[in-house]
């Protein structure tokens, strides 16, 4: 297996995938709230965090990868990148999911001729050769473009950086591959068939995942929640806090 996952908490389990670049540190200020409610399986995708990489490097191998460490019939918790991984499990593996909940994600990162819920490809070719050269340096401009705009962003680049030091970072190879499955995939076609009651929490001032896109996916998922935090930016959980833990309680809560 290569998932490494680190399992705190109880009650129901709630599985948490964190997004590019990162590991499941980046839930750390938030696991003493929410462990005292959930069992959290704190999932660290191939590749990033104590988690060995993966052949071929792509969406549906890193899904299946995931849903290989989600206890029984879970709830799963996506954020940006994890959020796509969740979307796949949800579409390949629906049996494995009992609620979904996708924070700051789009099933298509870059706007196209047909999209422009996402990033101008551009600007994502700019930041991938970025990714290149600096790895260091690009990566601490990728966690302040995140919380750009956000209500309280001094505070929340400084969680995201602390975080960010406690395990090990990704190659340069594995970050390329992983930019590589936020800029071709495309679930559009597919998000209707998601059946799983599906929570959708996102900040109104994201950049890297504009709201447009959510309202978008409310439009055709069968059973959606659309929670919009004002002042937000792509990372919720630690810009806002508060209304996010209160979101995901109020979600989670109907749970016999």
């Amino acid at each position: 297996m290569s998932v490494h996952v680190e399992i705190i908490g109880q009650g129901q389990p709630l599985v948490m995938i964190h997004g590019w670049g990162m590991h499941s540190g980046v839930w750390q200020s938030l696991v003493k709230r929410l462990s005292a409610k959930y069992m959290l399986y704190l999932v660290d995708l191939p590749g990033m965090g104590n988690s060995r990489p993966v052949e071929p490097y792509h969406l549906y191998n890193l899904a299946d990868e995931v849903a290989e460490v989600i206890p029984g019939v879970s709830d799963v918790l996506g954020w940006s990148l994890g959020g796509l991984v969740a979307q796949r499990i949800a579409l390949n593996q629906p049996d494995r999911i009992r609620r979904l909940i996708l924070v700051s994600s789009t099933p298509k990162f870059v706007s196209s001729a047909d999209w422009f819920a996402g990033v101008d490809p551009a600007n994502f070719a700019a930041f991938a050769e970025q990714v290149n050269h600096d790895y260091k340096a690009t990566i601490m401009q990728f966690l302040t473009l995140q919380c750009m705009k956000a209500s309280d962003a001094r505070s929340t680049i400084k969680q995201l950086r602390q975080s960010f030091e406690t395990k090990p970072t990704p190659t340069q190879t594995t970050l390329q591959r992983a930019l590589h499955i936020l800029l071709e995939s495309d679930l559009r076609a597919e998000i209707g068939s998601i059946r799983k009651p599906t929570l959708l929490i996102h900040g109104d001032r994201d950049t890297l995942a504009p709201v447009q896109a959510a309202h978008w996916m409310m439009q055709q998922l069968p059973v959606g929640f659309l929670r919009v935090i004002s002042g937000a930016a792509h990372a919720p959980f630690l810009s806002h806090s508060d209304q996010f833990v209160e979101t995901l309680n109020q979600f989670l809560e109907p749970a016999v």
